[in-house]
């Protein structure tokens, strides 16, 4: 009896001991399920996700975390949080405000450096973009050389964030 006794206490110790560094990361009052908004499909990509905002105990920055669901595999998508108070593309300021960490297997996770009542303003949107990479020659002093461009970036996602629940 004695035995099961000290082994759960140290169990209990153990479980304590590796989760005060994770409470110390979580604001007072936030309960580290973070804040989480759905994303859309844009141009029938046939991709959706979540975007869920997790407050720093600093107060100085958010992580951001994308989930994507329906990403061709191998492919890896740039993304990006735009002024934007609706997921209408031509209510989006094609600007990004804050780049986020690239799409890959279905996820990125990225620190912005804003505080998550800022983000959750009702003004901003997060955008999942497919790209494509371009090359086109140019002459240049008499040499040919080649040039990479990146061509026109194409939303794949969007993510509206406002504090509603």
């Amino acid at each position: 009896m004695k035995k099961s006794s000290i082994a759960a206490a140290a169990c209990v110790a153990a479980f304590v001991a590796a989760a005060i560094p994770v409470l110390a990361q979580i604001s007072p009052g936030d309960t580290g399920a973070g804040v989480q908004r759905g994303m859309q499909d844009m141009n029938y990509s046939g991709q959706v996700g979540s975007v869920t905002l997790y407050r720093s105990s600093t107060r100085s920055g958010t992580l951001v975390v994308l989930n994507v669901q329906g990403q061709p595999r191998g492919r890896i998508e740039s993304a990006s949080i735009q002024r934007g108070k609706d997921c209408v593309a031509s209510d989006i300021d094609a600007r990004p405000v804050w780049m986020l960490n690239d799409v890959s297997n279905g996820r990125s996770a990225t620190v912005v450096n804003a505080p998550e009542s800022k983000l959750l303003s009702g003004n901003y949107v997060v955008i999942v973009h497919a790209g494509n990479v371009t090359g086109s020659m140019a002459m240049h002093g008499g040499g040919m050389s080649a040039m990479a461009s990146k061509a026109r970036w194409q939303p794949v996602l969007c993510g509206h964030l406002y504090a509603g629940s």
